[in-house]
């Protein structure tokens, strides 16, 4: 019976029994609510045995449900352990680390930090890898990469740690033809009635953070269109689909035919980081996060 739940499963259990709140724990795990229920309900029926007790109001674990907590915990560390170890010891015989990010970095941040790495450990080799934005851990998460250049807010899960390299205003990319191209800032209070470009709902809080859903007041966003990468941006912006807020170091990537950027006033700033995941304490990572810290901008 066991053999026929997935490592998967237990998280998502895990999730629900923490959190005590399946809205909450899907949030977390950035799914939809339907989707866990749906899980939840497979493990219940591979287990043959309640796990919750749920109504309208509340959320409780079932006597068998308080007995799985702890072994599900222990298999879950178990096995992200074992995919830590699968991926160091991957990692050592090729001497490969793994770089993720979502968009183009620039700023001379990442060849700056390849040159100072390689400096330290002559024998290793950076392999840049391209994530679409629907993982805001940029390969992190699912251990497709070692470090990654992410957009704070970060996501809870997995646990990550984190250094900010660039802290810049956001900007707003507009088509040519949009009637504040002429200006020469926005202000944020312009834009809040345009549709936007959403980034897929699994970025969570990254997501919101490029819909400013903060600085709205509760006032609901309009969703132009749902991107998940800069091509299908620039894309949605020259077809007149929505706008979409941006980090001013990436202004220069979205100037072509038909897209404008433009600076946004009365918005906090966008916070480029290096992260890794909170348990990697490999020499290499350190080195790597160390090497990006010295070639941020002042």
């Amino acid at each position: 019976m066991a053999m026929d739940v997935h490592v998967r499963d237990l998280r998502y259990f895990l999730a629900v029994a923490e959190e005590l709140h399946f809205t909450r724990a899907a949030e977390r795990l950035f799914v939809s609510q339907p989707a866990l229920s749906k899980q939840i309900g497979r493990l219940e029926a591979t287990l043959r045995v309640p796990l919750f007790v749920r109504d309208r109001r509340s959320v409780a674990l079932t006597a068998a449900g308080s007995a799985l907590v702890s072994p599900a915990r222990d298999i879950v560390a178990r096995w992200d352990e074992a995919q830590r170890a699968v991926a160091d010891a991957a990692a050592a015989e090729t001497a490969m680390l793994r770089v993720g990010m979502s968009t183009s970095v620039g700023r001379d941040l990442l060849p700056s930090a390849v040159e100072r790495f390689t400096r330290r450990h002559p024998s290793w080799r950076i392999q840049p890898r391209q994530v679409d934005w629907g993982d805001p851990t940029a390969g992190l998460a699912d251990g497709s990469a070692d470090v990654a250049l992410i957009w704070l807010p970060a996501p809870v899960q997995p646990p990550l740690a984190s250094r900010v390299l660039v802290t810049e205003l956001r900007w707003v990319a507009l088509p040519a033809a949009h009637r504040l191209a002429g200006n020469e800032e926005v202000a944020f209070a312009e834009l809040l009635d345009e549709p936007f470009l959403a980034l897929p709902d699994a970025a969570g809080t990254v997501r919101d953070h490029w819909l400013a859903i903060e600085q709205r007041a509760g006032r609901p966003v309009r969703i132009g269109a749902t991107v998940a990468n800069a091509d299908e941006t620039f894309e949605a912006i020259t077809n007149g689909l929505g706008i979409a807020l941006l980090s001013s170091g990436n202004a220069a990537i979205y100037r072509r035919p038909g897209i404008v950027t433009r600076p946004v006033t009365g918005l906090s700033p966008a916070r480029l980081a290096i992260a890794w995941r909170a348990g990697d304490h490999r020499a290499v990572v350190r080195d790597f996060v160390e090497a990006c810290t010295e070639s941020s901008p002042p």
